[in-house]
């Protein structure tokens, strides 16, 4: 009887500590953790861009966009940010340094909207630049698309080709098939893609414009202008993000079953960014497009657009693209401007996919929390 006993204790302790392991696997396999940031991102007149584009590697984010001046000639070249935590960023380093290319280098100019790629262990780099001169003082009669490659995310970057195309192309983006096959997209008064070689850094097909601003049956809100495109292939379907200045900035969608189209709108409005009335009116008066009816978003942001897609701190993807706090923007809105709000900043959103559609919240604010 006494053993019997024994016995049954001994199981009741390893019952229970069985179940306490159980119970502590059960707690540490639904421990949610936190990522909390608050747009824009930046807040530093020292890193202000445009068009940022983010991308992960290891553990770490390396982001790359169009650095100021933006408007008025040369700028100091692509400029790379890093972050360990996607909410802190600083400089890394110039990929293109403008100082140190020697004056006759054919694409030291504005350096727009530099993108980077990872494509079958290697990284791909374009950029959008002229050669600017005395008679062409912001390089536009050269402007166009140069490729360059690197072993490693920071270089260095050696050029592989350029230009791309025989005429003025900007926003340059590369999206690689699941047969290996990469796609170049671009925009220059339109959308226009390609076929590309990487190897060799050639076109194997013609530049070919697909859209234009004023398609016809196509909506108003792309008449100010398209640009900005970017693919990502979802469950069969090709999809473009792209942008439009024509009521602020806003980020639309189309979808395709083919890389190379036909494309058709994927959502009728935008899908993502901020509109304003008073933004651009000279702009709106000259384009023909001022008497255009829309009613302003809420956020304090005259520009939200210009996107890329990345893999965010929960392992999903999300959205980059640049914000910029509105001119006039009313109350409750501070009407005391910071230093860094008189430019661009880096802004990010999750994204989701259902129903075989993205959805992009925001553009935000105020703290957001994403639990996972």
């Amino acid at each position: 009887m006494k053993t019997l006993k024994n016995n049954l204790i001994v199981l009741f302790f390893i019952f229970a500590a069985n179940f306490n392991f159980a119970q502590a696997d059960k707690q540490k396999n639904t421990t949610t953790k936190e990522f909390r940031y608050t747009n824009p991102i930046t807040r530093d007149s020292a890193i202000s861009m445009r068009d940022h584009f983010i991308i992960k590697e290891g553990d770490t984010w390396y982001c790359v966009g169009t650095s100021n001046p933006v408007w008025e000639g040369k700028n100091p070249g692509v400029r790379m940010l890093v972050s360990k935590d996607m909410v802190n960023w600083k400089q890394h380093s110039f990929l293109i340094d403008a100082k140190k290319l020697p004056p006759n280098t054919p694409y030291n100019g504005r350096f727009w909207a530099p993108e980077i790629h990872k494509i079958k262990g290697k990284f791909y780099m374009t950029v959008n630049s002229g050669q600017v001169t005395k008679e062409d003082p912001k390089g536009m009669a050269t402007h166009s698309i140069w490729l360059f490659s690197a072993d490693k995310v920071t270089g260095p970057y050696k050029v592989l080709n350029g230009p791309l195309t025989p005429q003025y192309n900007n926003d340059a983006t590369l999206f690689e098939d699941e047969d290996g096959q990469v796609y170049l997209y671009c925009s220059g008064n339109g959308l226009f893609q390609a076929k590309i070689d990487l190897k060799t850094g050639k076109l194997t097909t013609p530049i070919q414009k697909f859209l234009d601003k004023k398609q016809p049956g196509w909506p108003e809100w792309m008449v100010g202008g398209i640009e900005g495109p970017f693919v990502i292939k979802k469950e069969g379907t090709y999809f473009m993000f792209f942008s439009t200045w024509t009521r602020g900035y806003e980020v639309a969608l189309l979808k395709s079953k083919n890389p190379l189209g036909p494309w058709e709108l994927a959502s009728p409005e935008p899908i993502f960014g901020t509109r304003k009335k008073g933004y651009r009116q000279q702009m709106a008066k000259d384009g023909g497009y001022e008497n255009l009816q829309f009613t302003d978003t809420e956020d304090p942001y005259q520009e939200t657009g210009h996107n890329a897609l990345f893999i965010g701190p929960d392992g999903n993807l999300w959205n980059s693209c640049h914000y910029f706090m509105y001119e006039k923007r009313p109350y409750p809105y501070s009407q005391t401007f910071e230093a860094w709000e008189l430019g661009p900043q880096m802004g990010i959103e999750p994204v989701k996919y259902e129903n075989g559609m993205f959805y992009i919240s925001g553009p935000t604010w105020t703290e957001q929390v994403v639990r996972y």
